[in-house]
């Protein structure tokens, strides 16, 4: 006979599974475990069993319970197996060899295990552990505070041993195995700090420095969004260890297996290989098709021009290879030819003598990551001192990223040792640009919130480039800093349909084109809704085009379906609102009562209930800011979905799917 803890509670013996009967009963067995060989009160167990005020005949029920559980355990043959359920006085105790609960063998396995001192021995001990587990503990109890509080003891227990498990094979040099291990763990939580900590160690251990730093970027976005917390010393150890180890020419280590540490027992297979999914992004493709997205494109290899000689420019007398920050390459990329041909003339202009600047700018969802970090990786053999990247977090929950906090990683992640690392941001500035003075290094500062906030970080150096991603123009940059706009529009129909074909197949799109068509319109052509839309679509593989056309018609509707998972437009236009001041956001509101979103500066005061100078200067700022267009003089427009989102001062119509999961700006648009 076995009791099962560490899953749905069950009894099983050699001839099959007990019945256990209805919840409560379950729960009484459940916290009779929980404490085998010793007396359980009655009152804790209606305490437990009832979160609300007990009822007058709990104790009549209680008893029931613990009688018809005592004659299924005989039935069962718990005699033999030297099981007994008795009573004391207003107490219970089930006597029983704790051996034959999972949650006791899961304990003693734990145990045994010592991945740093003996993983070869801890790997098998581990796995036979968490082999026990059958999903969540103490499924098919009653909903109470005690019966949770248990059961996420239980849960910290099974990641505690997850963790070691990693450690363990670490020992071993089997970073594959660790990445795969602790991903799966991180996904289900994340913001578990050791837990990431780990695997950003074990996914750079194989190789996937980018990956790595891309798990602390999102860590420290959900702990500041979710908790208002700042990422705690082991997280932010571990990141600054990678960026260190990738500054002093790390990599992929084929780390020692510690002494003695050859393996037991059945050969290790190799985990499968995977990456870290952060918004949609994924790999180069390959091979060009006519789009230019799709362009074979390799870096230089770490240690060629970013060896020994940068670190003899950089003064900190330490040798290493060129930091590789950039995220992965998006995927299903398709034209903006004009634009990263732009790209390529602004930031491969060596006439000037001078820093060469873009800034690449449009609304929410438009893809101004997607757009900057496919040019860099085009063009990462044209910097072959390094390419830095940077989230600035301008439109996201929480607060914009401090120039501070983005010279310290720029400087750690160029060799800097960290004491040397300056306080104040005017000093970490000055010796960002001195280091960086005679490199070719690209610089990618995404989601950019304004100019300020940007300069302090700008490399010095004509060799250097910098290309900024920002919902708003940065006039300030352009002015003081002879930054090159880059402008993104939404898509027309045919590179829409096109972008629709690329993530569901062409033959999808090709059975209904009217409707792809369609869908281009009712997703305003931006590439972030058009991926809701294929998103939505490819998680009902029965659905044609036309159906969930007919589904966004519904205007109460459309911002919730045009959501996937965290990401979505509601959650990226509530992002641009938060930032306008109360007289501007009025103003918005009322610009989305107009029938067919176009108007003029007359026609805006009237539905606002301002004058013309004041309506004209909150014109001017939603258009900097890419809330409104204006088409030409004195004609401005606002997008379908930007009204939907307005007409509702809470953004509720993106409820369905976004609300709580706000998007970090352009890192939720996801480099689309």
């Amino acid at each position: 006979m076995e009791f099962s803890l560490l899953g749905p509670i069950a009894v099983t013996t050699g001839s099959g599974e007990l019945s256990l009967g209805p919840a409560k009963r379950r729960s009484v067995l459940a916290l009779l475990l929980l404490q085998p060989n010793t007396t359980v009160p009655l009152e804790q167990l209606i305490d437990s069993l009832w979160e609300d005020e007990p009822p007058e005949h709990a104790r009549t029920v209680v008893q029931g319970h613990v009688s018809r559980l005592r004659a299924t355990l005989a039935e069962g043959g718990a005699q033999t197996f030297g099981i007994e359920l008795t009573t004391h006085g207003s107490a219970y105790l089930l006597r029983l060899p704790e051996e034959l609960i999972d949650a006791h063998r899961f304990g003693e396995l734990v145990t045994l295990a010592r991945p740093e001192a003996a993983p070869a021995d801890a790997v098998p001990l581990l796995r036979e552990a968490l082999g026990l587990w059958r999903g969540p503990a103490l499924t098919g109890t009653v909903t109470s505070p005690p019966f949770a509080a248990a059961a996420h003891a239980l849960e910290e227990r099974r990641l505690t041993a997850v963790e070691a498990l990693g450690r363990a094979h670490g020992t071993l040099g089997e970073h594959e195995q660790a990445a795969a291990i602790l991903y799966s763990a991180a996904v289900n939580h994340p913001l578990r700090e050791g837990l990431i900590a780990e695997l950003m160690r074990a996914l750079f251990r194989t190789g996937r420095q980018s990956d790595a730093l891309e798990w602390f970027h999102r860590t420290r976005r959900l702990l500041n969004e979710e908790l208002g917390v700042d990422p705690g010393e082991r997280l932010r150890g571990a990141y600054e260890e990678i960026l260190r180890a990738e500054a002093a020419g790390g990599g992929r280590t084929a780390a020692r297996p510690a002494a003695g540490a050859h393996r037991t027992g059945d050969n290790a297979k190799d985990a499968p290989a995977f990456h870290v999914k952060h918004g949609p992004g994924g790999p180069l493709p390959a091979q060009s098709t006519g789009t230019a997205g799709g362009s074979d494109t390799k870096g230089t290899s770490a240690g060629s021009a970013g060896g020994a000689g940068d670190g003899s420019r950089s003064g900190s007398g330490r040798a290493g290879a060129a930091p590789r920050l950039l995220p992965r390459a998006p995927a299903r990329f398709l034209g903006r030819e004009a634009q990263l041909n732009a790209l390529t003339e602004v930031l491969t202009d060596r006439t000037t003598g001078e820093s060469p600047l873009a800034v690449v700018a449009g609304p929410a969802g438009v893809g101004k990551t997607a757009c900057a970090v496919q040019w860099a990786h085009l063009y990462a053999s044209a910097f072959p001192d390094g390419q830095l990247f940077a989230d600035l977090r301008g439109f996201g929950e929480g607060d914009e990223a401090p120039p501070a906090e983005i010279l310290r990683d720029f400087l750690l992640a160029l060799g800097t040792p960290a004491e040397r690392v300056p306080g104040s941001a005017q000093a970490a500035s000055a010796l960002f640009r001195s280091l960086v003075s005679e490199r070719r290094l690209l610089v990618v500062l995404d989601n950019a919130r304004s100019s300020a906030q940007v300069r302090p970080l700008l490399p010095g150096g004509p060799h250097c480039a910098t290309v900024v991603t920002s919902r708003s123009r940065l006039d300030g940059l352009v002015a003081t800093d002879w930054a090159r706009p880059v402008g993104l529009q939404a898509l027309g129909h045919e590179e829409g349909a096109a972008l629709l074909g690329a993530m569901l197949g062409p033959e999808r799109v090709a059975e209904d084109p009217a409707a792809a068509r369609e869908l281009v319109d009712l997703c305003d052509g931006l590439p972030l809704a058009l991926r809701a839309a294929a998103a939505q679509l490819t998680a009902r593989p029965r659905w044609r085009l036309a159906r969930l056309a007919a589904a966004l018609r519904d205007e109460q509707r459309r911002l919730a379906l045009l959501s996937a998972e965290d990401t979505g437009m509601a959650a990226a236009l509530r992002m641009s609102v938060a930032r306008l001041s109360a007289d501007d956001a009025r103003l918005l509101r009322a610009l989305a009562t107009s029938a067919d979103g176009h108007l003029n500066a007359s026609v805006a005061a009237a539905l606002a209930g301002y004058d013309q100078e004041r309506t004209q200067d909150g014109l001017d700022r939603l258009a900097e800011m890419h809330l409104v267009d204006e088409e030409a003089t004195d004609v401005y427009t606002i997008s379908t979905l930007t009204q939907l989102f307005a007409r509702d001062e809470r953004g509720e119509g993106g409820k369905g799917g976004a609300e709580g999961r706000g998007v970090a700006g352009d890192e939720g648009e996801g480099r689309r």
